[in-house]
C-alpha cells in the first residue's frame, strides 16, 4: 500500500510559478510510474503529466507542454511538478497518482492504483 500526499498548491497570479510535490510513504515508488492529474470545477479529471519508474520517459498533456515539467527523486520517494507561466485555466485540484510496475509514463486515469487527496491551485488573472 502506498500513501501519497501532495503539497505546494496555493494562489498565484497569471504568469507566475508553483512547484507541487508528492511525498510517498508505505513503499518505495522506484518501480511505480507516477502521474499528475487535475480537476477543475464542473469538469472531469484530466491528465497533466507522467513519468516512468526510472525517470527516463515523461509525458505531458498538450495544454501544459513547455510550461510544466514532471520530475522524480526515487531516493527521497517524491515526485514534483514544476509549473511555470501559469494561466487562469490551470486552476484546479491537482492529484498525484502511482501506477504499479510503471515502465512507461501512463496517461490514462484508470491505469493508476493509488491516489493522493489533492492540492488546490488557483491562478488569478
Amino acid at each position: 500500500q502506498v500513501q501519497l500526499v501532495e503539497s505546494g498548491g496555493g494562489l498565484v497570479q497569471a504568469g507566475g510559478s508553483l512547484r507541487l510535490s508528492c511525498a510517498a510513504s508505505g513503499r518505495t515508488i522506484s518501480t511505480y510510474a507516477m502521474g499528475w492529474f487535475r480537476q477543475a470545477p464542473g469538469k472531469e479529471r484530466e491528465f497533466v503529466a507522467a513519468i516512468s519508474w526510472g525517470g527516463r520517459s515523461t509525458s505531458h498533456a498538450d495544454s501544459v507542454k513547455g510550461r510544466f515539467t514532471i520530475s522524480r527523486d526515487n531516493a527521497k520517494n517524491t515526485v514534483s511538478l514544476q509549473m511555470n507561466s501559469l494561466k487562469p485555466e490551470d486552476t484546479a485540484v491537482y492529484y498525484c497518482a502511482a501506477k504499479i510496475w510503471g515502465t512507461i509514463p501512463a496517461a490514462r486515469e484508470r491505469e493508476y492504483d493509488y491516489w493522493g487527496q489533492g492540492t488546490q491551485v488557483t491562478v488569478s488573472s
